[in-house]
């Protein structure tokens, strides 16, 4: 448990419903996500179990209640990238800005360096204040913007990359 009382561990596919319930309404409601359809609690499920195949997969508890969730996956499909990933956090609305995001990525980052991963890349869709300070704070490094590659809510929206690397 760090110092603002976030436990992480290691997702489960019990934790799909927790999950689900974070991650529908940005799907729904924000450009945050691409997705278009929240994925049902099922679906979720595979995920997890799917990622945890090749990738960490975290959720942060506090209170015995999960409020946040972050993975790695895939970051382009050429051997060449294999050592480099896609890094995702959400977190719970009322959890946001309590350090749940920081400790996620606190404990996911040095995981992925030991287990030979070279470089971690998160794709942020513009604006996102928040999602930006985060990967500045964790030592990312702002790389480039994909203008207006996602078309979602009426309207199109950009992408900007930020790069950090692990070792």
């Amino acid at each position: 448990m760090n110092k603002r009382g976030h436990a992480i561990r290691s997702a489960a596919t019990a934790d799909a419903a927790a999950m689900q319930a974070i991650y529908a309404p940005i799907v729904e409601t924000t450009a945050i996500s691409f997705e278009e359809i929240p994925p049902t609690v099922e679906e979720m499920a595979e995920r997890v179990e799917t990622t945890l195949r090749s990738y960490p997969y975290l959720v942060a508890e506090n209170g015995g209640r999960v409020v946040g969730f972050a993975y790695a996956s895939q970051h382009r499909a050429r051997a060449a990238y294999r050592r480099s990933v896609d890094v995702t956090v959400y977190v719970a609305e009322h959890a946001r800005g309590a350090g749940v995001g920081r400790a996620l990525y606190g404990d996911l980052l040095p995981m992925l360096a030991e287990r030979g991963f070279h470089a971690a890349f998160g794709g942020i869709a513009l604006p996102n204040p928040g999602s930006v300070a985060l990967h500045e704070a964790m030592g990312f490094e702002h790389v480039g913007v994909y203008r207006e590659v996602g078309f979602k809510l009426g309207r199109w929206h950009d992408v900007g990359w930020w790069q950090r690397l692990l070792t």
